[in-house]
């Protein structure tokens, strides 16, 4: 196995440069001036010495290049020095990619917003995964029931009602109708003490939910879909003729291979949660990643905008190879060597 992750981490280096390069073509193509924003008093000559103080006087190729080089080598150093206290080089004079609309470091902003972005979509990633594999599990095994019928109801209704109109529900019923939650999400907070780490459950409650019903409802359709294929497989039978108990068929056997396409449902959904979520983070006011992203399209900062879409494909192929590996712990006939 660690063979063939290697292997796949040799072969993501050549898709990403390719991916890297499209990005960076395609936004670099789009119409944008750094200088749009500015004073109509600055005079033209000072505009364009901060257009080449960004870089922009040079060819596509070479803005490419050294995009790539602050991207791929001089970010992961000063993370690399932040985290351990050496000094790894020149790291004074070390390029790196400014935002256009605040003249901030990329990284440094993203990394910002991340925490923010962790706790609400990442938790509700998690509680999502929690709550379908189950609910799957249970409508498949009792096919056509009343639990099997009320989840079908549920996953279609958050399956099919989009994310803004649950949010806004959510707000109207909890927020302005009852008053249990906060429909504000407060970024500045920070857990001190048993209050403060309440209130800021209640303030991730009304996001959390509203992803994990979205979520939740794709996850637990998959879930009872695998199991109930695998229900009618032989291999069910013949345990059940050798005398295993129920529990054991159902939670050893057939769980463990009905979970093989649910993997890569998971999997591939946690980057995919991460763009997804910027309609939410919207309607709360989470200051996360999505709505970086936002600002970024609105202000034209195509570096931001560069940054960020590279992050989400790095993610798409580094939890592909996750899903890859998982396989194997799953399904013991699968070999990778």
């Amino acid at each position: 196995m660690l063979r063939f992750a290697l292997r796949r981490l040799l072969v993501s280096i050549p898709t990403l440069l390719v991916i890297s390069f499209i990005i960076f073509a395609l936004l670099d193509l789009a119409p944008s001036d750094p200088t749009a924003n500015l004073p109509l008093t600055i005079p033209p000559e000072v505009r364009e010495k901060i257009r080449l103080s960004l870089g922009l006087g040079e060819p596509f190729l070479v803005r490419y290049a050294l995009w790539l080089q602050q991207f791929m080598i001089n970010e992961p150093l000063n993370i690399l020095e932040q985290w351990t206290g050496w000094t790894i080089g020149d790291s004074e004079n070390r390029l790196r990619v400014l935002s256009w609309a605040t003249r901030s470091p990329v990284v440094d902003l993203i990394v910002a917003r991340l925490p923010q972005t962790l706790w609400v979509v990442g938790m509700s990633y998690v509680i999502a995964v929690l709550i379908a594999v189950p609910i799957g599990v249970i409508s498949a095994y009792r096919q056509y029931s009343l639990f099997d019928q009320i989840g079908t109801f549920v996953s279609m209704l958050g399956f099919s009602v989009p994310t803004f109109f649950t949010g806004l529900l959510f707000i109207m019923l909890f927020s302005v109708w009852l008053g249990w939650l906060p429909s504000i999400y407060d970024t500045t907070h920070v857990v001190r003490d048993w209050d403060s780490f309440v209130f800021q459950v209640r303030q991730m409650l009304m996001p959390t939910m509203v992803l994990a019903l979205a979520n939740a409802s794709q996850i637990s359709r998959f879930m009872r879909a695998s199991m109930l294929d695998n229900l009618n497989q032989d291999y069910v039978r013949t345990a059940r003729a050798k005398g295993m108990r129920e529990r054991t068929v159902v939670l050893v056997h057939v769980l463990r291979n009905s979970l093989i396409p649910v993997v890569t449902v998971i999997a591939l959904g946690v980057p995919t949660i991460f763009g997804g979520a910027i309609i939410t983070e919207q309607i709360f006011r989470v200051n996360g990643i999505g709505q970086l992203l936002i600002v970024g399209i609105e202000s034209a900062d195509i570096p931001l905008v560069q940054t960020l879409t590279f992050i989400f494909a790095v993610l798409i192929v580094l939890f592909n190879l996750i899903a890859d590996l998982l396989y194997g712990m799953l399904d013991p006939r699968i070999r990778y060597d």
